[in-house]
């Protein structure tokens, strides 16, 4: 897969901000010394929580080097660790008040695994608190998946995005094995873009990353193209001129006893 694109990502900072203070912001745990940001990207999410807990030890974690480089750079204050999270999570000799994470492990597998390990990193009366995209109920990963297959382009992409999301219902499970002190709830964010081709633009820096990295300069540049046409036959625009951008999320929030 490509390497994440910290100045791409961050073409979108303040839309993909709003889910991390909606997420902080449900953290009922007080006070909190200490709160990891796992997946922290560049930054913008534990800036979030910096201000949320001010006064806390924050740990930003990352598996990419450009992303942690535009995340030291805007919070040169915060403490920032690079680490796989699927692999490398017993690396971190502590414990804190709060494990947070922000659209980061959906592309983790094993999810029940990757979650017990997360809830083993907290302090007794700690938070892990999650966001994570509801990629099967978005329109644009079914587009993808389905120009992938198209006759056009199957021979020359041999693997799309793989989702390792859970349904609520397993989400459910995995949180009830680990604490009886949790809640989920789903939020839809009706973003307001300003063109077709900024939804392209937006996942540029995710969701289309795993189908580029597999194309020529030249044929990815036209599988942009179909996939534009795509959206612009999915998404209407509304009479002011916006294309309303609706992306569901699910969050939880577990407590540990």
């Amino acid at each position: 897969m490509a390497d994440w694109d910290a100045a791409q990502y961050s073409k979108f900072k303040r839309e993909r901000t709003l889910p991390a203070f909606d997420l902080a912001h449900a953290i009922a745990q007080q006070p909190v010394r200490s709160a990891l940001d796992v997946g922290c990207g560049i930054g913008n999410s534990t800036a979030v929580l910096a201000q949320t807990f001010p006064g806390a030890r924050i740990v930003g974690a990352d598996n990419s080097p450009d992303m942690l480089a535009a995340a030291r750079k805007a919070n040169p204050n915060q403490t920032f660790v690079q680490l796989n999270a699927e692999t490398e999570l017993d690396r971190l000799n502590e414990r804190f008040d709060v494990v947070f994470s922000n659209a980061c492990i959906q592309w983790i597998p094993n999810h029940p695994k990757l979650l017990r390990e997360l809830f083993g990193l907290l302090n007794n009366g700690g938070v892990l608190a999650v966001q994570v995209p509801q990629q099967d109920k978005h329109p644009v990963h079914r587009i993808l998946r389905t120009l992938a297959a198209s006759d056009k382009w199957r021979s020359k992409i041999g693997a799309g995005r793989v989702f390792y999301n859970l349904t609520e219902n397993e989400y459910f499970d995995v949180l009830a094995s680990l604490t009886n002190d949790f809640r989920m709830w789903k939020v839809t964010y009706f973003h307001a873009m300003p063109s077709h081709e900024s939804i392209v633009e937006w996942y540029r820096g995710t969701g289309l990353r795993p189908y580029l990295a597999q194309l020529s300069a030249a044929d990815a540049a036209e599988f942009e193209r179909d996939f534009l046409a795509c959206v612009q036959a999915e998404y209407p625009v509304q009479s002011n001129g916006a294309i309303i951008f609706r992306f569901p999320r699910l969050f939880f929030t577990a407590k540990k006893q």
